[in-house]
């Protein structure tokens, strides 16, 4: 986004004040950058930081939905990495409202945009966000899961950073799966694990494998 976009540096303004804890300045910011905007692009990031300002699920729901139809309107490349977040805010409305099947549909829809978003922290941290609404099923889930606690237990901090961005990002499809079958393959073939740890990890490839 444009730093010099008077909307942008508006909502820049909010976020600092987010920051510093003064939510009533936050939004008032955020308030003049939704009075300001003269496109729907504009309107659209306004109206995201809007939604996080909103005294209840329904009304950041509302304000939520404005911003994805009016990145839907602007319909250019400029908003092309937006739609993960978007859809990400709105299933996270639909959770608060009790409305998971709604939910799951928002977060499957964030998954099919993900690769929008350029590579970075942004796009990583929008990615676990997903991947945890989602929750897809993995036929080694608990196997892997007790590995994750017993490196956590002994501070193995080479283990986790091989297995955690593999299996906080699975979306779920082949690539991903993939990826966590490549992430526990090389931590094996490492053998830096204590035999039993290593163990678990042969049968949670199998168990990926046969998936």
């Amino acid at each position: 986004m444009d730093p010099d976009n008077p909307v942008v540096r508006l909502c820049s303004q909010g976020m600092q004040a987010e920051a510093e804890g003064r939510d009533d300045d936050a939004r008032e910011h955020f308030q003049q950058a939704w009075d300001r905007a003269a496109d729907d692009y504009e309107a659209s990031i306004a109206a995201h930081y809007l939604a996080r300002h909103q005294p209840s699920p329904a009304e950041a729901l509302r304000w939520n939905r404005e911003s994805l139809d009016r990145a839907e309107r602007a319909a250019d490349e400029r908003v092309t990495g937006f739609f993960p977040s978007l859809h990400l805010n709105l299933a996270k409305c639909y959770q608060d409202l009790d409305q998971p099947d709604r939910a799951r549909e928002h977060f499957a829809l964030a998954a099919q945009h993900i690769g929008d978003v350029p590579p970075g922290q942004y796009a990583d941290w929008t990615r676990f966000a997903i991947a945890e609404g989602l929750r897809p099923a993995n036929p080694a889930a608990d196997l892997i899961d007790e590995l994750v606690a017993q490196f956590c237990a002994r501070r193995d901090l080479k283990a986790l950073a091989v297995v955690l961005p593999a299996l906080l990002g699975d979306l779920g499809t082949d690539d991903d799966r993939a990826r966590l079958r490549t992430a526990l393959h090389m931590l094996h073939a490492a053998r830096w694990l204590p035999a039993p740890e290593q163990d678990a990890l042969g049968r949670a490839i199998s168990a990926l494998a046969s998936s």
